[in-house]
């Protein structure tokens, strides 16, 4: 005999749509990645226009300094030869003056005079730029492009009196801005940089407060398991305020459940025993006809049935949990001693950790029975193939016997069919497997085996 065991390891996904904690820190990340960044903008904005505010400022103190020097004589503009600002008198310093005749015309007109920081830069650059030429009195900023930099233009136009008679000059200034730009870079280079640090670290400690927060309810499933695989009988870990209402509730209907399985149980067993003195009397009695203890012993029977069925758990075991693989190698184990002669192959297909929602004496009369039957039935070879997902467990027992006929194969799980009736080798146990994966709202189905050709028992579990 050879049996062949083969393991599958099931691995669940932790990334779940479904989860509280994924659902939070989904939230937790799209707040933050929404958030920090449109902060960022919104200071890079801000800063922006300080920036430009600050530097038109600047040119605005600049014009008053340079008007304040300015003079007319005889129609002329005389500027002196040096003005108090170093830069207008440093070759492409990055600040420049000009003025010009005032004109209605928006394009550059007579010159009047330019500060020396301009005396080396092309001014084909200005004059094919459109140059404002704001009304007397008012003034207009603009951009300005001069040798691939940009540069802030300020046009201010004032009107001198020379004898009475009106002398009208619009006066330009123009800033690199350079300065400007490497102030700005380097502004939001700082403001990125610490901002995803500080997104980093915000997603940080919103994990580490999120397990924190959620810690109880992994205590809670981590006990709930416990209670599934029997190894404990109620809540016992202290619980906040939002849970403990839940957690008693839960106690109180693990305690009530098994209190009142256990008074069934006494109940049934002590009427089952009431029962079989009185019918032992009665057996004992001579001069009983053959079909009296034919009747007597049937009647022995269905109280040994009925008193099996009843102690059976059944679904209100839910906490209960059976792992199904140890008890599945042990069954097959007795099995391949008990049918040494006929030396059956074992196929064993199980997948790791597979788990029984119910009692441990239930699966062994459910799979004892099934997998005797086939044994008996069986010509060299029996198939168990075990599977679970989220949603169900199956439970399928093959053999290469002669099978069961389709016609029958309803049949004998009819509501009602004495179990022997079926064929030999199938109808040993069958009713109490019947019953049983009925109670667990199972469901037991009977075909033939595609790939053994003999009969096929499935049992599907739901969770």
């Amino acid at each position: 005999m050879k049996a062949i065991i083969k393991t599958k390891v099931i691995t669940t996904p932790f990334w779940q749509i479904n989860s509280l904690k994924v659902r939070v820190l989904l939230s937790t990340l799209v707040m933050t990645i929404v958030m920090l960044p449109v902060i960022g903008l919104t200071l890079t904005n801000a800063f922006e226009r300080q920036l430009t505010v600050a530097m038109k400022n600047e040119l605005i103190a600049y014009s008053y300094s340079i008007l304040t020097v300015a003079e007319v004589d005889e129609r002329q503009l005389l500027m002196p030869e040096y003005l108090l600002e170093n830069q207008f008198n440093i070759s492409r310093s990055g600040l420049y003056a000009l003025i010009n005749s005032h004109s209605k015309q928006h394009f550059l007109t007579e010159k009047l005079w330019q500060s020396q920081s301009l005396l080396t830069l092309p001014l084909q650059a200005l004059s094919a730029e459109f140059i404002p030429s704001p009304n007397i009195g008012e003034s207009e900023f603009s951009s300005v492009t001069i040798e691939g930099r940009k540069h802030l233009l300020y046009s201010f136009s004032v009107s001198f009196s020379d004898n009475a008679q009106p002398f009208s000059i619009t006066l330009h200034l123009l800033k690199d801005q350079k300065e400007f730009l490497l102030a700005l870079n380097d502004f939001k280079q700082q403001l990125w940089s610490w901002l995803i640090i500080l997104m980093l670290v915000f997603i940080v400690i919103q994990a580490a407060w999120l397990l924190w927060t959620l810690k109880p309810l992994k205590v809670l499933a981590h006990e709930l398991t416990h209670i599934e695989q029997g190894s404990k009988n109620a809540l016992e870990a202290h619980y906040p305020l939002e849970l403990q209402q839940v957690t008693s509730q839960l106690n109180t209907l693990l305690l009530t459940e098994q209190n009142q399985r256990k008074r069934y149980r006494n109940a049934l067993s002590d009427l089952a025993h009431s029962l079989k003195n009185p019918l032992a009397v009665m057996q004992s009695q001579p001069g009983l006809s053959t079909d009296a203890h034919q009747q007597i012993s049937l009647i022995n029977n269905i109280i040994e049935h009925q008193l099996k069925r009843a102690q059976s758990a059944g679904e209100s075991s839910w906490h209960l949990g059976v792992a199904v693989k140890p008890l599945l190698d042990k069954l097959i184990s007795s099995l391949m001693k008990i049918y040494q002669e006929k030396q059956l192959r074992f196929t064993v297909e199980v997948d790791n950790n597979v788990l029984f929602k119910g009692d441990e004496a239930d699966l062994m009369e459910i799979l004892g029975n099934v997998v005797d039957n086939a044994c008996k039935a069986a010509k060299s070879a029996v198939t168990v193939t075990v599977k679970a997902n989220h949603t169900q467990l199956t439970i399928k027992i093959e053999d290469d016997g002669v099978g069961i006929e389709p016609s029958q194969q309803q049949a004998i799980l009819a509501r009602g069919t004495r179990a022997d009736t079926y064929h030999a080798g199938h109808g040993i146990g069958l009713a109490i497997v019947r019953d049983l994966v009925s109670s667990y709202q199972g469901q037991l189905l009977i075909t033939t085996s595609t790939s053994l050709g003999g009969a096929a028992f499935l049992l599907t579990f739901q969770y």
